[in-house]
Parts: C-alpha cells; sequence; structure tokens
C-alpha cells in the first residue's frame, strides 16, 4: 500500500509540475486558463476563482491545464479582445515558450531534487581501495586484514584503483609486501560503503606474502576489494552549480538512451530489455521506498523528471515537442495549420503513444516470474 501510494505520489508531482509551466507561462503571456486541474476527470469538485477553474478530479495522476483555443476553436469575431486572449491566436514564438514551459519545469525539478542531494551528500571515489571480504585460510586473513579496511598504498606506492593494487600485487607474488590501511570501526553494510569518520579511524600497517599459486576464485592474497568511496557533502553555493551540472549529464546520457530505444524499434520492432513503462517504475518505486527511503525517492522523482523533459520534448504528436515541431512547420510553410490538421496529427501521436505503452508494459511484465509463469502456461496450452 505504502509504494502504491509514494507511486500515486511520485506521477502526480511529476505531471503537476509540468503542467505548472504551461499554466505559469500561459498567465505571463495572456492566454487565459479555463482550467487548472489536480488528477483527471472526472471531475470531483472545482471552484472558479476570477476566470480559471481550478478542479480536484477522480483519477489521482497528474493533473492538466485547459487553455482557451488550444485547440484552433473559430472565436465570433466581435469579440476581438477575447480572440486575442485565445492560445490558437498568439504568436509562434509565445505559443513555442508556453509549449516548452513544461519541459522547463520538469528540468528545474531535476535541478533542484539532484542540488538538494549534493547537500545531504553523496558518495564519491576516495583514495585507496575497499576491501569487500576477507576468504579464510588466505594470506590476508592469516595477516590481520579485515573487511572495511581501505589500502592506501602498498609498498610505499598509492593506491588509487583495485588495477592498481593488483598490479603492484602481480609484481610481488612470493615476496613480502606492506600494506598500510585505513580501519575505521563504523561501517554502512546496506550500502557496502565506508563511512569514514576520522576520529575513529586508524592507519595500520600489515605485512603479508601474496601467493604465486592459488585458486582462481581465491587471487594472490585471499581478498575481493572495490573501489572506495566516501561521503561528501556540498554546500548551498555549491550545490546548485553541481546540480545544474549533474542535470545535463543525466539528460544527455537519457536523451542517447531514448535514441537507442527508437532505433531498437525501427531496427528490430522490439523494445530493449532495460526500458521501463509504469510497470517498471512501480517496481522502481518499491525498490526506492524500501532501500533508499526519501533520498531514494528523491533520487527517482529527479531521475523521472528529466526523463520527463527528454520524452516530452521529442518531435511526436501529442507531445509537447510534436506541437512545437507543427510550429516550426508553419515557419516554413509561411501559414498557420488549421484545428482539423493537427487534430488528425494529435490522434496518429496518441495511437503511437499508447502502442508504445503496451509494448513496453509487455516487456514490463515479462520480467515478473508470475507472468513468466502464466506466459509458459498460456504457450504450453496452444
Amino acid at each position: 500500500m505504502l509504494t502504491l501510494i509514494v507511486f500515486i505520489v511520485v506521477l502526480s508531482v511529476l505531471v503537476l509540475v509540468h503542467e505548472l509551466g504551461h499554466f505559469l507561462a500561459a498567465k505571463k503571456i495572456g492566454v487565459k486558463v479555463e482550467e487548472f486541474g489536480l488528477g483527471y476527470p472526472p471531475r470531483a469538485i472545482g471552484k472558479k476563482v476570477g476566470e480559471t477553474i481550478y478542479s480536484l478530479n477522480w483519477l489521482p495522476f497528474g493533473g492538466f491545464v485547459r487553455l482557451f483555443g488550444e485547440n484552433g476553436e473559430i472565436v465570433n469575431s466581435k469579440q476581438k479582445t477575447e480572440n486575442k486572449r485565445a492560445y490558437y491566436s498568439r504568436s509562434k514564438i509565445e505559443r513555442s515558450l508556453i509549449l516548452t514551459a513544461g519541459v522547463f519545469m520538469n528540468f528545474v525539478l531535476g535541478v533542484v531534487i539532484i542540488s538538494y542531494l549534493f547537500t545531504q551528500g553523496i558518495y564519491v571515489p576516495a583514495a585507496g581501495v575497499k576491501v569487500e571480504n576477507v576468504l579464510p585460510n588466505t594470506p590476508a586473513q592469516t595477516a590481520g586484514l579485515e573487511k572495511g579496511d581501505v589500502i592506501n598504498s602498498i609498498n610505499g606506492q598509492k593506491v588509487n584503483s583495485p588495477q592498481d593494487l593488483i598490479g603492484v600485487t602481480k609484481t610481488n607474488l612470493g615476496q613480502t609486501v606492506a600494506l598500510l590501511i585505513k580501519r575505521c570501526p563504523q561501517t554502512d553494510n546496506s550500502k557496502q560503503i565506508t563511512v569514514n569518520n576520522s576520529n575513529n579511524c586508524q592507519s595500520v600497517t600489515i605485512s603479508l606474502v601474496p601467493r604465486r599459486t592459488y585458486p582462481a576464485n581465491e587471487g594472490a592474497m585471499g581478498i575481493a576489494i572495490s573501489t572506495n568511496m566516501e561521503l561528501k557533502t556540498y554546500s548551498l553555493w555549491e550545490a546548485p552549480v553541481l546540480g545544474t551540472q549533474e542535470a545535463f549529464k543525466l539528460t544527455w546520457f537519457i536523451l542517447k538512451g531514448v535514441g537507442g530505444v527508437f532505433w531498437k524499434l525501427i531496427s528490430s520492432a522490439s523494445v530493449p530489455k532495460d526500458v521501463a513503462g509504469p510497470v517498471g517504475i512501480y517496481q522502481a518505486t518499491g525498490q526506492a521506498v524500501s532501500l533508499g527511503g526519501l533520498v531514494g525517492v528523491l533520487q527517482l522523482i529527479g531521475l523521472l523528471s528529466l526523463n520527463l523533459a527528454v520524452v516530452n520534448i521529442l518531435p511526436i504528436p501529442a507531445l509537447d515537442g510534436g506541437r512545437l515541431f507543427l510550429i516550426l512547420v508553419e515557419i516554413f510553410i509561411g501559414k498557420k495549420r488549421t484545428a482539423r490538421i493537427e487534430g488528425v496529427a494529435q490522434s496518429i501521436g496518441v495511437v503511437l503513444i499508447m502502442t508504445l505503452i503496451v509494448l513496453i508494459t509487455i516487456n514490463d511484465l515479462s520480467k515478473i516470474s508470475f507472468f513468466q509463469n502464466l506466459l509458459q502456461r498460456f504457450k504450453s496450452a496452444f
């Protein structure tokens, strides 16, 4: 139940922030906003404040903004003042600003969340390598190496990566090596990341002899190692800059990923296995709640918000990017498209999007064991 509630809240926040962008831009430009709704119709309650109806609707997923004249409705020519306030009668730049405002707000939400997470601390690579496990009856166990130790140097040579340690170890098989380690008693076992507290940590030197011959799954010392990570927090002055940079990096990464998805659909008529739809997002929400708590949910919202910004700006009819593309077409052909043409394009876009959602949902369900078994039974029955 908690996962379902969080899932609804997450989707509602993402869509509401998006629609708030359209709402604020329309109000600023002077386009009449007929309704701003929380959730989707049918309407539960609504109150008109000024010229806008603010409504609460029964389907609790996101929200919507209904603009006067957004579908190209014909307004009585005598109502010139009212006609000027119709979305369809505004300039190409003004309509473009209204369309892109939602995408902009999703990007801003991503930046704000990522920046906040920087102020709370993020794990970054640190000097040394971390000992993840010490195997029994090995040189490492005999010498007293412990899980959670951080190896900073070997024979006086600094260790900045697992490859550094492995390289020096291989050149000293059968010979005594000296490891300078940092040992901190406090560890976060759930994340397997050392929480370094300089007041509690101590430096220890350990000598051992890497084996010349050893089982393939043990290594010369008999330890499992990983990149060392430490928690680093940033000030309110640093976080926005770093958050913006990280948001741009993630957006570019998402854009390339989305491009790969469409290429896969076109070239092989199949959905990549790592693509997630509503079911996949629901599962990710459950994992974020159980493993990451509030921080995990915020990370999910930030990432999904950037995803929504990228997807919505794509030149697909029924999306903001599709409507923006039609405005670009107006520029090239030199005249405004008709409402009928836009309506047809929007209908085609809806069909394409719904088809894609169905394919991705089937892909999501195929990863769940229950549906895998159900599919196998269905196949065996025929």
